[in-house]
């Protein structure tokens, strides 16, 4: 009998500790980030800038307490933070190439209580990684502007990334300025003021910027070959 009532003794104890600890405060940080056009929450993740990318602290059981919140931004190649938010959920647009770690300190605090999640809690815990890929850019020698649907605009090549700025100029044959484009998705369809310039050479000029530092200065003809017809043998991609 006595051993019964120490082992319902000992489980009241247990319960009550447990529902004690269930009103601890706690956090689980996320990033959010948007793949395939849906928000996806994640604690790693890898892509082409700039990129916009939302944290949230997720926390919990904190009604009642007084909450401070510290999120740290860390570059692989630095040992402190570039960036300081106090935003219990913040966002950031990353331009920068390399390894970024992100970790939020936050702080509960309910009359003589603490509760803390800081350098004791992320010795154990992963930071968010969020991975910025070095700048990729090439464009081509000539396009087809022929209503084929194939090769119809002159644009960078399939592969650009991380891009942070970008501007790019088409000329004639005499130095006039014929279309110029800001967004490295974009391109020219072969046409001035709205009407197709005669097949010939052009010139391109690109200045840009890359997430790693890498600036470019592209400067190459432009072969317009109105009637090219993409089914046949020859390719036009780098002649």
């Amino acid at each position: 009998m006595n051993i019964l009532r120490h082992i319902f003794f000992w489980f009241i104890l247990c319960f009550a500790l447990n529902l004690y600890a269930d009103k601890m405060p706690t956090i689980s940080p996320v990033a959010v980030v948007v793949v395939d056009g849906t928000e996806t929450s994640v604690t790693s993740h890898s892509d082409s800038a700039p990129l916009d990318v939302k944290f949230l602290a997720n926390a919990e059981n904190v009604d009642g307490w007084t909450a401070y919140y510290e999120w740290r931004f860390t570059h692989e190649e630095e040992t402190q933070p570039y960036l300081i938010r106090y935003e219990e959920n913040t966002s950031y647009r990353f331009t920068r190439a390399g390894l970024h770690n992100i970790v939020l300190y936050a702080t509960f605090t309910r009359g003589d209580e603490v509760v803390t999640f800081t350098e004791e809690y992320w010795a154990y815990e992963l930071p968010l990684k969020i991975i910025i890929s070095e700048s990729k850019l090439e464009f081509p020698n000539a396009f087809s502007p022929n209503d084929d649907g194939i090769n119809d605009v002159y644009k960078a090549k399939e592969g650009f990334q991380s891009l942070v700025e970008f501007h790019a100029y088409i000329f004639n044959r005499w130095g006039q300025k014929i279309y110029e484009w800001t967004d490295p998705a974009g391109g020219w369809d072969g046409t001035f003021n709205g009407k197709p310039v005669k097949q010939g050479v052009y010139f391109v000029l690109v200045e840009a910027k890359g997430a790693d530092g890498r600036k470019y200065k592209i400067r190459k003809d432009v072969n317009l070959l109105r009637g090219f017809n993409e089914g046949g043998t020859t390719t036009i991609t780098d002649y």
